[in-house]
């Protein structure tokens, strides 16, 4: 497997500025609308019963970097305090594993900018009203070291820093082939890793109980996710998590998508709802009894093409509220300033100075080619602002989305009662008419406040333009539709959204909610809904804080959300999501083993062991599953059956040698496939031999 767009990765994120790796590729290209001809449309949904959680007041994040000197200047607090930026990490990627906070040095060799020491940088963290993530030094760094710098931080200073990471990206230490990550353990296995977190929990948390501890993971879809190295027994997801899951409070992944082109880079956005849910698998099966409460971190992300770019603002606008949406507690973007590099041109003919920064470094290059001055915001800046026109801190993000690919939407449910609607339109010569349509609330008829940041713009614009139901959007634009509520169709917004629901006793066809109740109003019954899409279906309702969901299909996700309803029969705004997969029958006539053996990011190796465990003799079988994303199918290797696959769906039958299952457990067949993956690779929910629901166990 050729790695060196891995380490080129690693490079340009960490090191100091100016250095960035040359991204080539083809462009998007469409027609610009003909003047005076009608904008294209598209149909816009957006489920206000379908709540997607409530936005934490860590949300809105950035990184860092001690390399830049101008990290804590009043300009930078000014500009990221008008950004909303509401986390801060500290002090910068791979930096982590070799900053010493004591001498403000980096094992191994670093530019390291003067002030730009922890104390200065709390000072800015203040000053903004923000919250810090710390990385511990993993890979020069010791417990002991850790843990000074909790005393220090919490008890000297009294900062009350409540996150901090175990190391960076400590996966890329040379233990899977690439090596970018500092790592001077003698040991550079997962195992290792892991073991020596519990180390570290340990030693600050003894500093400092009220902190919570991050470890790192991999992303499911990316190298080195699946991989399982020579000596190791397991993935490192699945070995990190399974050692270390009692011991820490959080996960830490990283997401920069591959990409060929700036159009691959803003689509690949929708595979990371389906990675996010495969981390929060992994952590539900492998870290024990605390994994439910185990957090997700995304702390590093940004396009890899063309970032500081509008290509970059419209993928940030749209990574931090998927990532939101999907159950992750803070979005940390990489970085504040990077520094320049290679100068390319966007789809929509603006300048790249290949800088990874929200905000202009000022460099020029050998050419003599300088960006903006110092502080000029590029795209993403704009877009980490636009974030707070959508959704504050306390207000519910609910699912919407559009029929077309291009045009990627988020909305919020706010506090005041009112909604807010993003619109990304990722067509660089195409503006568009929207449609928009509503689940579960009702607009009134003023004209809505709508913000824009569009193509070569300095700013975001706002007026009072379009209607509830239609908006004309720019191409290659971010647009914020403000809306307020009808007075025929009011939202009760003194109850609280029910809180916390949690499946238990989930069966093959049951499964009983229950949530805390309801405060600032008189509730008269709980309506619990489950979600499909951008549609909802009333499952029923209960006097109580619990609801028994039945008849519900053996193996099968289903995602359920609880609203209050009021004396007025005005309902609440939603609960978060609550997701589970109902498992198959313990007294069925067959079993399945379905183990993932390895994987390497872009493909993976899967197992299957099928057992008649009924009375009855079976000659000639048909074992069907499908797969649960559309990121995975069948690769042309297979062994020991048959398979032929038609969509998601996968038929297996036996060759002439293994046709015979015997009654009772007698025998067992094996046999098994690889996959092709272009993001999560799920398990299938469910096998059916013959037509009948087997019990299934996953080993992944």
């Amino acid at each position: 497997m050729d790695l060196s767009f891995l380490r080129g990765l690693g490079r340009r994120r960490r090191l100091a500025a100016g250095v960035a790796v040359a991204l080539a590729g083809a462009v998007l290209t469409a027609p610009a609308t003909a003047a005076g001809a009608a904008a294209p449309a598209v149909n816009v949904t957006v489920n206000a019963r379908a709540g997607l959680g409530t936005v934490p007041d860590t949300a809105y994040g950035l990184n860092q970097a001690v390399w830049d000197g101008n990290m804590n200047t009043e300009a930078s607090a000014d500009l990221l305090g008008a950004a909303g930026v509401r986390m801060m990490r500290y002090p910068g990627g791979s930096y982590g594993d070799g900053f010493h906070w004591q001498t403000g040095t980096v094992s191994g060799g670093g530019y390291v900018a003067p002030g730009t020491g922890f104390d200065a940088f709390m000072g800015t963290v203040g000053a903004i009203g923000a919250q810090a993530m710390i990385i511990a030094n993993y890979g020069s760094g010791t417990p002991q070291e850790a843990a000074d710098w909790v005393r220090y931080a919490n008890l000297t200073k009294g900062y009350g820093v409540k996150y901090w990471e175990i190391g960076n990206e400590v996966f890329g230490n040379g233990h899977y082939g690439a090596e970018w990550e500092l790592d001077y353990h003698d040991g550079k296995d997962p195992a290792t890793y892991a073991n020596n977190v519990v180390q570290y929990a340990r030693a600050m948390k003894a500093a400092d109980p009220t902190i919570k501890i991050g470890a790192v993971v991999t992303d499911p879809g990316n190298w080195p996710d699946g991989v399982v190295a020579t000596g190791d027994s397991a993935a490192w997801n699945q070995t990190v998590l399974s050692i270390a899951g009692p011991y820490i409070d959080f996960v830490i992944m990283h997401y920069y998508p591959n990409h060929t082109t700036a159009a691959d880079v803003l689509q690949q956005v929708k595979l990371l709802p389906g990675e996010l849910d495969q981390v929060r698998r992994q952590i539900d099966q492998y870290a024990g009894p605390r994994g439910p409460g185990i957090g997700i971190a995304l702390t590093e992300t940004a396009s890899n093409y063309q970032s500081d770019t509008q290509v970059g603002g419209l993928f940030a606008a749209d990574v931090y509220f998927a990532a939101l949406e999907n159950g992750v507690f803070t979005v940390d973007y990489w970085d504040t300033r990077n520094g320049m590099g290679e100068i390319s041109t966007a789809p929509d003919g603006t300048t790249s100075y290949g800088d990874g920064g929200l905000l202009s470094s000022g460099n020029c290059n050998g050419d003599n080619v300088c960006e903006p001055p110092l502080n000029t915001p590029f795209a993403p800046y704009f877009a980490l602002k636009m974030l707070s026109r959508v959704a504050l801190p306390g207000d519910t993000l609910v699912r919407a989305g559009s029929d077309n690919e291009l045009v990627s939407v988020h909305a919020a449910r706010n506090t005041d009662g009112g909604l807010s609607v993003e619109l990304v339109n990722q067509d660089p010569g195409t503006a568009y008419t929207v449609r928009l349509g509503y689940d579960g609330w009702t607009p009134s008829g003023a004209t809505p406040t709508v913000h824009t940041f569009g193509s070569g713009d300095t700013s975001i614009t706002t007026s009072r333009q379009g209607t509830a139901s239609t908006q004309v959007i720019p191409p290659y634009s971010i647009v914020t539709v403000k809306l307020t509520p009808s007075s025929a169709n009011p939202v009760d917004t003194a109850l609280t959204a029910p809180g916390d629901p949690a499946a238990g006793e989930v069966t093959a066809s049951t499964a009983t909610i229950s949530w805390q109740r309801s405060t600032g109003g008189d509730v008269t019954r709980y309506a619990v809904y489950q979600q499909f899409g951008t549609n909802s279906v009333l499952l029923g309702e209960s006097t109580s804080t619990s609801f028994t969901a039945r008849n519900l299909v053996p193996g099968t996700a289903y995602t359920l959300n609880v609203l209050a309803v009021g004396q007025k029969g005005h309902p609440s705004t939603p609960s978060k999501p609550v997701s589970f997969v109902t498992g198959t029958p313990r007294d069925s006539t067959c079993a399945v083993t379905y183990t993932v053996a390895t994987g390497w990011g872009s493909g993976f190796v899967a197992n299957i062991s099928l057992t008649n465990t009924g009375p009855s003799p079976i000659t000639g079988w048909t074992l069907a599953f499908s797969f649960p994303a559309a990121t995975e199918s069948l690769s042309d290797s297979t062994w020991n059956a048959g398979f032929a696959e038609d969509g998601r769906h996968v038929v297996v039958t036996p060759t002439a040698s293994n046709t015979y299952l015997a009654p009772h457990g007698g025998n067992t067949l094996s046999f098994g496939f690889v996959g092709d993956q272009t993001g999560a690779n799920p398990p299938p929910a469910s096998f059916t031999l013959n037509g009948t629901v087997c019990a299934t166990t996953y080993s992944y």
